[in-house]
This record gives structure tokens, sequence and C-alpha cells, in this order.
């Protein structure tokens, strides 16, 4: 049997559709196993660049900026306190003062009394 391109093959039609079926199919799962791979590789490019920009950093950095905000908020309320406590020993020293005011002037009525 020679072949050339006059060589004619007979085939019935079901055949043919089925063929053209299969091919089609073929294409369009392909196509989409390149679509689902295309996705998947920009979303691993992304997630790597987020990950290389959570490298900078690192976990000791970040417990280190905790560490630093919570001290801070310690310090912040140790001073409100310490404020306060100027504000009582200002007020602790004045008392001091009427009370010794006080005692000196009974000590005085005491003497002035005492005298008559």
């Amino acid at each position: 049997m020679k072949i050339s391109d006059k060589t004619s093959i007979a085939m019935p039609m079901r055949n043919l559709i089925s063929i053209v079926v299969a091919v089609g199919i073929g294409v369009w799962a392909y196509f989409g196993i390149v679509e689902r791979i295309n996705k998947l590789e920009t979303s691993k490019q992304l997630m790597e660049a987020d990950l290389l920009k959570k490298a900078e950093q690192t976990p000791k950095n970040l417990e280190m900026i905790m560490l630093i905000e919570h001290n801070a908020e310690i310090l912040e309320k140790h001073q409100k306190q310490l404020d306060e406590n100027i504000h009582t020993k200002v007020l602790l020293m004045e008392a001091e003062k009427k009370i010794n005011k006080l005692q000196d002037d009974v000590e005085k009525l005491i003497r002035k009394n005492g005298n008559h």
C-alpha cells in the first residue's frame, strides 16, 4: 500500500466526530491546567514577597517591640502615680506646717494661761 497526498481513508462519521470532540476536550483540559498553574505560581510569588517583607522583622525584633510597648505603658502608669504622690507630698508638707503652727499656738496659750 502506497501512501500519498491522494490516498483516501474511509471512516464513519461517528468516529470522526468522536475524535474532534476528544481533541476539543483535551485542548480545554490543557488550558484549564495551564491557567491553574499560573494562578498557583502568582499566589506563591505574592506570598513569598509578603514573607520576605516579614522576614525583615525577625521574631526577636517583634518581641522586643512588644516589650518596649509594654514597658512604655508601665512607665506611663508609674509616672501618673509619681505625679499623684508629689501632689500628696506637697499637701502633707502644708499640713505639717499647719500642725507645727497649731502646736506653737497651743504652747503659747498654755504658757499664757499658765503664767496668769
